[in-house]
């Protein structure tokens, strides 16, 4: 039988979702998790990778196994013996053919950006000082929207099978943190700032070198058409540096139906 486990993760304590051969990652966590309660070697496989540091919220997995089981006493087993930095939401039962990471249509991700020191939100939040044209960001964004060859954004080595994806959205917001809104910690506004970009799929690094890009846009070191040079490049190099992976959320998977 197969099941769906959809959980959050906190990614700084982890080298990312995929396991390696020296480093702690979320799919090992998860899986020593899972064979431990169902005392059975079960191979986890994930919608797909987040770099080292990257945090995820509704991350989807699957898994197989033959021995009866209860969703929901496996979920409160599984938080009860997983690090306070994974909680699983939910266990459910899915068709044979499922598969998390093939099957997934849309992924979101969220990327967060301080204008100001915060001591409240640095831990999940990028600080940019620089003075930043939103506008000029946006404009820039469009050029994102669509089908194409972002290779220029990918990680070298990345080996992705193809470079073309398919982005739905890709734009800034300004929003107010909770700590802003509710506790009146003075901030101002425009101090904070989202990026939320959505694709039918990702190439290792893609979005930190897009945003690294867009930054450097609204710095002014380059126009917002600079995006469609630095697509028709298909050069790493064209790009700008990728930005840290801390303030990088996956925020959303979705299948079809």
């Amino acid at each position: 039988m197969r099941y769906s486990v959809t959980l959050s993760y906190d990614g700084s304590s982890y080298s990312g979702w995929q396991m390696q051969p020296n480093a702690v990652s979320v799919q090992e966590v998860l899986q020593k998790a899972i064979s431990l309660v169902l005392r059975e070697e079960i191979p986890v496989t994930g919608a797909g990778r987040t770099d080292t540091g990257v945090n995820a919220i509704g991350y989807v997995a699957h898994f197989i196994t033959y021995a009866p089981l209860c969703e929901e006493e496996l979920r409160y087993k599984l938080n009860a013996i997983l690090p306070a930095s994974i909680r699983i939401h939910e266990v459910k039962k899915v068709s044979e053919d499922f598969h998390a990471r093939f099957d997934a249509s849309l992924r979101r991700y969220n990327y967060f950006i301080h204008r100001t020191k915060d001591p409240f939100i640095k831990h999940y939040s990028y600080l940019c000082t620089y003075p930043l044209d939103v506008e000029a960001m946006n404009k820039a964004c469009q050029y994102l929207l669509g089908t194409h060859d972002f290779s220029c954004f990918e990680k070298t080595g990345g080996n992705s099978k193809t470079p073309i994806c398919t982005v739905y959205r890709a734009e800034w917001q300004t929003y107010t943190p909770d700590h802003v809104r509710i506790m009146d910690y003075p901030g101002a506004d425009g101090d904070y700032l989202v990026f939320t970009i959505s694709a039918n799929r990702f190439l290792r690094n893609m979005v930190r070198a897009i945003v690294g890009t867009l930054l450097d846009i609204g710095r002014g070191r380059y126009p917002a058409g600079h995006m469609e040079e630095v697509l028709g490049s298909g050069s790493r190099s064209s790009a700008g540096e990728s930005v840290p992976g801390h303030a990088l959320f996956l925020s959303k998977v979705e299948y079809p139906g």
